[in-house]
């Protein structure tokens, strides 16, 4: 509005304000269909809410299933992580046994061989 201003010794802007230059329209005041229309809005924003409180009820209750179904599987794999882990475990014994019973073998067929006898010599001699 290019008014006239000064600086004043404290460092604020100083403005000289006409007010019969400034042509000033108050706002209309408010008709009784602008409240009708606020009202019809809140009632459907009241609507929506309702629903939107119905749809999270309804996923909360799926969530509580899905989060029982997830505790489940957790344990189960809990379980089956320890059976592994024992069937691991008798695994490595059983290759230990394995490799104990083939260090056996190999020691009884490098000791040298007695005489065998033929099934119908040891019937003789039995």
């Amino acid at each position: 509005m290019h008014l006239p201003r000064q600086r004043a010794n404290d460092g604020k802007t100083l403005v000289s304000v006409d007010l019969s230059e400034i042509q000033h329209k108050p706002m209309p005041a408010r008709s009784s269909r602008g409240d009708q229309a606020a009202t019809g809005t809140v009632a459907i924003l009241t609507a929506r809410i309702e629903v939107l409180q119905t749809q999270l009820v309804m996923l909360e209750e799926s969530s509580r299933g899905h989060r029982e179904d997830y505790v489940r599987e957790c344990e189960r794999a809990d379980r089956l992580v320890t059976e592994l882990i024992k069937m691991t475990s008798d695994m490595m014994e059983a290759k230990e046994t394995a490799a104990k019973l083939e260090g056996e073998l190999a020691a009884l067929r490098s000791t040298p061989k007695r005489e065998t006898l033929t099934w119908w010599r040891w019937r003789r001699t039995g």
